[in-house]
């Protein structure tokens, strides 16, 4: 620490290096209030925005489900650009935002109550003398366990010396959301019927209510526009986890957004990264964006230089122009005979599909060896059909009219033999594609219920939360266990740890359980 004794005694040269060094501090400092007050700024026009759709409405021109869909957004949003802007204001110290917080309804008195008593560890104040308790701090919480509603009754008793007058009680145990009043198990079910039972707000509210559960659909969305700002952290961390890995596999698929300002809806997309189906980390990260553009990948995959696993979408043919390494998909290729096949019963289609069908079969009986055996099996049994494979379409092209159904079938797999026949030569790399399209069918298997995405916001929350939920599912853990106890940790987690509530590293507590 310098002092105005150190500054005396500095000489010239120490003098200006020390100017220097404050200087840029200063500097450093000033870009960080710059940025942050600029990140308020733009989520205080979107909050206003949100608002302003959600409660500014004079027509209503969507369909009651679709209604009940864009409020839950607008909801949920709002409550997760609150949490924000709270946040960036706390770092900064400034003033919170006067808020006038709703009236909270009782909790029904016929539930089930489950008392939680928080004592001081010690009741001797610092003066020595003994404390007396005079009094005591309740307050309820709504609890979920699948198929119980519950309350916990947290009992905080109030001692106080009768000498110095001190205070003292139990500090307030650490949530989720502060002064909330859901636990982390009921916010682990909403989160999970939503994002893995695909089960909309709206119809969350309908089942509460029949347990005697007055929730309404305002509350939920903000309970879950809350739980995704902070599950966000945790979602970096397994991209960064995901990233680390020197196979990739990627694929996307068509998800229907809404513009909540014209109510119209457009085609958006939900990106599906994975590690190598050989690799040793089992977790796949879901990336919404507006439209295809392949800058979304790049974007996503940024200095990252490996191996990707990927069909023959254009969007990614820029990541493999700046050094990532282009696996193609043999099973892409195979559909394109099986449909020639099913089509007209094409004898040249049956043949291809038949030496197609003994590579998987030698992948079959490398799948349990370890990488060095696996590339050696297939260049003893794989590599002497894919060369008869390729030398058998290559005359048959030959023979066959341009512009016709075989034609394409055998240009698609011809154009792409490097691409498609790479994994032979490194036993790290799987033979296709269908690791990344089974973890994307929870997508295909939630639009039917989702209509849609609500906005780019929503739509981001909704693949960050279903990343850890798919993740827990690929590793063996229950969903609902896994987010309970990410949610009860997550408050006291430090920074430099949050890789420990990773789906892939996480262990169960006994509360999890």
């Amino acid at each position: 620490m310098i002092t105005a004794h150190n500054l005396e005694n500095m000489d010239a040269q120490a003098l200006r290096e020390f100017a220097a060094s404050l200087m840029t501090q200063i500097k450093d400092q000033n870009r960080e209030l710059i940025y942050r007050q600029t990140k308020i700024d733009q989520l205080a026009q979107e909050l206003a925005i949100n608002r302003q759709w959600r409660f500014g409405r004079h027509s209503e021109k969507l369909d009651p489900a679709q209604a009940s869909l864009l409020d839950e957004t607008l909801d949920t949003d709002i409550a997760a650009i609150e949490v924000e802007i709270d946040d960036l204001r706390e770092v900064e110290k400034m003033p919170p935002r006067d808020k006038k917080q709703p009236k909270r309804a009782p909790i029904p008195a016929n539930l089930p109550r489950i008392e939680f008593r928080h004592e001081p560890d010690s009741t001797v104040c610092r003066c020595g003398c003994q404390l007396k308790r005079i009094g005591e701090d309740v307050s309820e919480k709504l609890d979920y366990t699948p198929g119980v509603v519950t309350v916990e009754r947290h009992i905080r008793g109030k001692w106080a010396c009768a000498d110095c007058k001190t205070l003292m009680q139990a500090p307030v145990p650490a949530q989720i959301i502060d002064k909330g009043l859901a636990t982390s198990g009921l916010l682990a079910q909403v989160l999970v019927a939503k994002y893995a039972d695909h089960l909309p707000l709206y119809r969350q509210e309908s089942i509460f209510a029949r347990a005697g559960l007055a929730l309404s659909r305002s509350t939920l969305a903000q309970w879950v526009g809350v739980c995704g700002v902070r599950l966000q952290p945790l979602v970096d961390a397994l991209r960064e986890a995901v990233l680390s890995h020197r196979v990739l596999h990627a694929d996307e698929t068509p998800v229907q957004m809404l513009k909540p300002g014209n109510k119209k809806t457009h085609r958006a997309y939900i990106w599906a990264y994975a590690p190598g189906a050989h690799e040793d980390l089992k977790a796949v990260v879901y990336d919404f964006a507006e439209g295809r553009s392949g800058e979304n990948a790049r974007s996503f995959v940024g200095d990252w230089r490996g191996s990707l696993v990927c069909d023959d979408f254009s969007g990614y043919k820029a990541m493999l122009a700046n050094g990532v390494t282009e696996v193609g998909c043999m099973a892409h290729a195979r559909r394109k005979f099986f449909e020639l096949h099913a089509a007209n019963k094409s004898q040249i289609a049956q043949y291809a599909l038949e030496l197609m069908g003994q590579l998987y079969e030698v992948e079959g009986q490398g799948k349990e060896l370890d990488s060095d055996a696996r590339r050696g099996l297939r260049q003893a049994r794989s590599r002497p059909i894919a060369d008869a494979l390729f030398e058998w379409m290559r005359l048959q092209r030959i023979k066959i009219t341009d512009g016709s159904a075989t034609a394409k079938a055998l240009d698609y797999t011809l154009k792409r033999w490097q691409a498609l026949t790479r994994y032979i030569d490194d036993g790290q790399l799987p033979i296709d594609n269908n690791w990344i399209e089974n973890q994307i069918r929870p997508i295909a298997i939630g639009r039917s219920n989702w209509l849609f995405a609500g906005s780019l916001r929503a739509g981001k929350r909704a693949a960050a939360v279903m990343s850890l939920i798919q993740s827990a599912r690929m590793n063996g853990h229950d969903p609902y266990a896994y987010i309970k106890d990410v949610l009860t940790r997550l408050p006291t987690q430090k920074a430099n740890q949050i890789g420990e509530l990773l789906p892939h590293r996480w262990q169960s507590t006994p509360a999890a359980d």
